[in-house]
């Protein structure tokens, strides 16, 4: 498994507890990360993923509501909300990640954590989001708009 997905899987397991335990779970986010992987590395991107959404989480969850027709982001399933919390910081915040990789790694977590409907619904909730926030792609060398 790459370094920066395993340290995806760990930025999902760390929200969903904030999620569910509070932000006094940030008191104990080290100590989750170091128990949960040897690699520095992975922590570091873990680390920096999960403070950079908690920063940013309000814009983050006003653009999935915009996104999630008649959703409310309270009433998702804890593990879809972190998934797309995730996905949605790394989509808008992280200039580092292209749009499609942090469609992709969402929807892969969606598969892999939720239930069999969850990547369908991540993937129509990280498209929206990336069409309503991003301009369009610019089409490829060569080839007509």
């Amino acid at each position: 498994m790459r370094k920066k997905t395993a340290a995806r899987i760990l930025a999902v397991q760390a929200l969903y507890q904030a999620d569910l335990r509070g932000k006094d779970f940030l008191s104990e986010l080290d100590a989750f990360l170091r128990a949960s992987s040897e690699d520095e590395e992975v922590r570091l991107f873990a680390e920096d993923l999960v403070k950079g959404l908690l920063e940013k989480q309000d814009a983050v969850d006003a653009a999935i509501a915009g996104a999630a027709e008649n959703w409310d982001v309270s009433r998702m399933a804890a593990v879809d909300r972190a998934i797309l919390r995730l996905g949605a910081h790394e989509l808008l915040h992280r200039p580092d990640v292209p749009p499609k990789v942090a469609i992709d790694e969402a929807i892969r977590l969606a598969k892999m954590f939720s239930t069999r409907e969850s990547g369908a619904f991540v993937n129509g909730v990280m498209d929206k989001m990336m069409n309503a926030h991003l301009p369009p792609a610019a089409p490829a060398p060569g080839r007509a708009p």
